[in-house]
């Protein structure tokens, strides 16, 4: 599994790349779109954000993956919007959103986890990677 000093790298690389190109690269993935999540640390009451992929939308809602790469340990991001879902979201060619997060509900992850894995296998491969259910988060327009 990916250590945390790798991850936070990979963010700082990704940053660095829309930095310099000015947002004209960066904001895909894999074939997926990218967004900037911003959460509030849970311990320390600051801002923290990370990009990750939004391989799916439901409705308004972007859908994420807290798969930590098939780790046994839930990231940090969803541990943090799990205890306060209040977020920011950008994307590319906008500013940040404020949204609230949630964590999907059986019957939606029952819909949108096939539809995931069948276009990006990787979370396949990353669930097979641990015992623990790789939890969907929506993200949603604030009201």
């Amino acid at each position: 599994m990916p250590s945390d000093f790798a991850l936070k790298t990979m963010n700082s690389v990704h940053r660095g790349l829309l930095k310099l190109t000015r947002g004209r690269a960066g904001w895909k993935f894999a074939n997926m779109p990218v967004l900037e999540l911003t959460t509030t640390g849970r311990k320390t009451g600051r801002p923290r954000s990370v990009m990750l992929t939004s391989p799916v939308r439901e409705g308004d809602a972007l859908v994420v993956v807290a798969s930590r790469g098939g780790d046994d340990q839930h990231p940090a991001w969803f541990l943090n919007l799990r205890d306060n879902p209040d977020v920011e979201v950008a994307v590319q060619g906008g500013s940040a959103q404020r949204m609230k997060a949630r964590v999907a509900t059986a019957e939606e992850r029952e819909r949108l986890w096939p539809r995931i894995t069948a276009d990006y296998k990787n979370y396949a491969d990353y669930q097979t990677k641990t015992s623990r259910e790789i939890p969907l988060v929506l993200l949603e327009p604030a009201s």
